[in-house]
């Protein structure tokens, strides 16, 4: 379970990065009309927003539960992976959501975590 708290948590400061870069462009374009001269705006800037917030929350969370609650970490490590596969939708996002979707997998595939309690 240590692993995918590794992994998640990788995965989570990736996406945080990720989230504030794509945060703050969608500002910076609001704010300064010269940049929409340059390059347009995305078409769904309410979710990458959304999502800049919420998917690093889940995969920093879900990495902070996987050694005491393996199932909710895997659920909240695998919504993480899906949101921010579907929000940010460019190449740099292969490497957090995959490495979310192996922590989701690895918490889900515990049988026991490090506590002595099962979830199945």
């Amino acid at each position: 379970m240590r692993n995918a708290a590794a992994l998640g948590m990788i995965g989570g400061i990736l996406a945080l990065i990720m989230g504030m870069v794509s945060f703050g462009w969608t500002e910076a374009l609001y704010r300064f009309e010269r940049l929409q001269e340059l390059t347009a705006l995305p078409e769904n800037v309410n979710l990458l927003r959304g999502m800049s917030v919420i998917a690093p929350l889940l995969a920093i969370g879900g990495a902070a539960m996987a050694p005491y609650r393996a199932l909710w970490a895997g659920i909240a490590l695998g919504a993480a992976s899906i949101a921010i596969f579907i929000a940010f939708d460019n190449v740099f996002t292969i490497f957090p959501a995959s490495m979310c979707g192996l922590a989701a997998l690895l918490a889900l595939a515990a049988g026991r975590p490090d506590e002595p309690k099962s979830h199945f």
